[in-house]
């Protein structure tokens, strides 16, 4: 394992602990946090990790705030505030109780408007049941109030859920216009069906309505994906993507308006007229690749399966791994202020082997 260079400061601190119940119920998931008796200082290998928050359940996405307070999703439904100085007792602000927690799906994506300051706007995905039963997605618009989420408004319905691949990551990029990554709701037909949502990444206004300049005339940006868990830009403003293969073949994307990237026509190496090919992939390995975060020239995006942090560096195109097996399963990257990067460790999803005090938010001084 090479470190490439990678410089890390390095403290380890345990701050507000989070129990929540195993139970699946709306009711007990939740229970006030406990605070450690003192804290305490660790080094590790690639230096410094802050673990700001443990014994989550089954977190999935953080959003920061203009303020630099965070907010947290949890898989089952909740919401939690955790304030910027990670000094103050944490709290749950909401708990959507049309959350459809099944499989991989459940409350997922959380992000915030541009304009958070003017309108306070707070943007979720999430699984839920139709009236007929039929497990879907949605992403709505919210209103941050007072310490709470209010006035739920849907703006893009109906997106195709199932047990697995719903995708669920979901950014404002520097256009201002909100991009979604879906997944194939394990139909592939559907990914290379122009006029379904699944198995796309979409791009949409602040009202969820399609994109001025969207290729198809509809949400539709780019298709033909099998299950895209994370999106980022460059300092370019091209927008990457990370998504899962089938078992193998995972793959770091850049996205093209109106790009065909193959699922499930063409996978890993392979190439095809018309089929845009990953940038890298995994091969015969496994990341199940999921939050994707440009910070400080290189992108660094997160394994499930993988149990590692990745940084790709796009002006070696070199690849290299840290943490690896460390925390178990990871979940989410996102570039956070002050200059950090922070990770969610997701080993409580039924997948991994939890360890004491998962799951965890960290955050690293690189």
């Amino acid at each position: 394992m090479k470190k490439l260079g990678l410089t890390i400061t390095v403290l380890l601190i345990a701050i507000p602990t989070y129990l929540l119940l195993a139970n699946t119920s709306t009711t007990d998931k939740f229970q006030t946090p406990t605070f450690p008796n003192e804290k305490t200082t660790q080094q590790g290998n690639y230096g410094a990790e802050f673990v700001v928050a443990k014994n989550l359940r089954i977190p999935w996405a953080i959003a920061f705030l203009p303020s630099g307070d965070l907010l947290l999703t949890q898989r089952e439904g909740q919401i939690l505030f955790i304030d910027r100085g990670f000094d103050s007792r944490p709290e749950k602000i909401a708990d959507i109780s049309s959350v459809k927690a099944v499989g991989e799906g459940g409350l997922m994506g959380i992000t915030t408007n541009p304009n958070f300051n003017q309108n306070h706007y707070v943007y979720l995905y999430y699984t839920y049941s139709a009236s007929t039963d039929e497990t879907l997605n949605r992403v709505s618009k919210f209103i941050f109030e007072g310490q709470s989420l209010k006035d739920e408004k849907v703006i893009v319905d109906k997106i195709p859920g199932a047990t697995n691949h719903n995708g669920g990551r979901i950014k404002f990029g520097p256009d201002g216009f909100l991009y979604i990554g879906t997944g194939d709701a394990q139909n592939p037909s559907l990914a290379q069906n122009k006029n379904s949502l699944a198995g796309k990444i979409l791009k949409v206004t602040n009202e969820g309505k399609p994109a001025p300049g969207n290729p198809f005339n509809n949400e539709v940006y780019s298709y033909g994906h099998r299950n895209v868990q994370g999106l980022s830009w460059d300092d370019q403003g091209n927008l990457w993507a990370t998504e899962h293969g089938s078992s193998a073949n995972d793959e770091l994307n850049k996205i093209e308006r109106g790009g065909n990237y193959g699922w499930p026509q063409i996978t890993g190496s392979q190439t095809r007229n018309g089929i845009i090919s990953p940038i890298i992939n995994s091969g015969s390995d496994t990341w199940a690749p999921s939050g994707l975060a440009f910070y400080k020239g290189s992108f660094y995006f997160v394994g499930l399966k993988g149990a590692s942090l990745f940084k790709y560096d796009p002006g070696s195109s070199s690849l290299s791994k840290f943490f690896e097996e460390k925390y178990g399963r990871i979940r989410e990257a996102v570039a956070g202020p002050g200059g950090a990067l922070y990770i969610i460790t997701n080993n409580t999803d039924g997948r991994g082997s939890p360890k004491s005090e998962d799951d965890k938010l960290i955050r690293l001084s690189l």
